[in-house]
């Protein structure tokens, strides 16, 4: 009889663990392919408005293929840990990215990461770690209802396009990379929702679902948009502006997704104190990375002639 039990609480482990290893892991891909995209976007003609030729000028690049490749990695990933998790476990790992890219940036530079900086991923870390304990998200529904896919696309079309529109009237720099960061975060988050239902059509009913389905082409639609945003937004200005508000958004979206959508729940009451500790935390070591002096040369030599 107790082996019962410890088989149970051993599959229950198994369940939560499969997908943080692969959101882990898809969160590391990414943080390569934002590190080398951004190096490939600065060395290409800028412009005032989203220039579709962008994309034309990065396909001649080794360097920027490379981190599609690593993009497709992470994609993979990213589906196998929607498919096995609650979206409201998943997305938020992606916070990660932030204190990976600088990291993996500093190390292409041959740029040490100060003592402050050091500090400043340990609290982005620490953050996510009392956070996510605090939500203890719970729920993996398969399928969500027309009806409440319809509200959540409009709404989250409707701001992105807002923040594009007030990215265009901004000139290049923080502003405007963290507008167009913003969009990218929505992007994401909406194109992570669909990922998780569409992987879910492709087990439960097979490909030939999987390629009829509206949720199937959605999610590629709003990743091809969160593509496109992103390399905008990676041109527009430092990474320390865009990269922030591409994380920290797309985890803050992907949990209202996942409990209004997925109808997955998170511990309320009490249990808010330590959630705002873990958000408070996560922030002021996004800030204090945004402000690092060694972020500020690493860009300024990106951009030398």
């Amino acid at each position: 009889m107790a082996a019962g039990p410890r088989a149970e609480a051993g599959g229950r482990t198994v369940h939560i663990l499969l997908p943080v290893f692969f959101a882990l892991v898809s969160a590391l891909s990414n943080a390569v392919a934002t590190v080398l995209q951004r190096r490939e976007a600065l060395s290409v003609p800028s412009s005032a408005g989203l220039r579709p030729g962008l994309m034309l000028d990065l396909l001649r690049r080794p360097l920027w293929l490379a981190g599609i490749a690593a993009v497709i990695a992470a994609g993979v990933c990213q589906a196998l840990a929607l498919n096995t998790g609650a979206l409201a476990i998943v997305q938020p790992l992606f916070v990660l990215e932030l204190p990976l890219a600088l990291i993996i940036s500093a190390i292409v530079m041959r740029r040490g990461l100060p003592r402050a900086g050091w500090l400043a991923v340990a609290c982005v870390v620490v953050g996510l770690g009392v956070a996510l304990a605090a939500l203890s998200p719970v729920g993996n529904r398969t399928q969500v209802p027309v009806g409440r896919w319809l509200p959540a696309l409009a709404i989250g079309a409707g701001a992105v396009v807002v923040l594009a529109v007030t990215a265009l009237r901004r000139p290049e720099g923080r502003t405007r990379a963290a507008c167009l960061g913003v969009a990218t975060a929505i992007s994401y988050a909406l194109t992570a929702a669909l990922m998780k239902e569409a992987t879910h059509i492709l087990d439960d009913q097979g490909a030939g679902a999987f390629f009829t389905a509206w949720q199937t082409y959605a999610f590629a639609v709003t990743g091809g948009s969160a593509l496109f945003l992103l390399e905008n937004a990676l041109q527009a200005g430092p990474l320390v502006a865009s990269q922030p508000a591409i994380t920290l958004g797309d985890a803050t979206v992907s949990l209202a997704l996942g409990v209004t959508l997925y109808e997955e729940h998170v511990r309320s009451g009490w249990w808010l104190l330590p959630q705002l500790l873990g958000l408070v935390l996560i922030a002021f070591g996004a800030v204090a990375l945004a402000r690092m002096p060694l972020t500020e040369s690493l860009v300024a030599a990106d951009k030398a002639p």
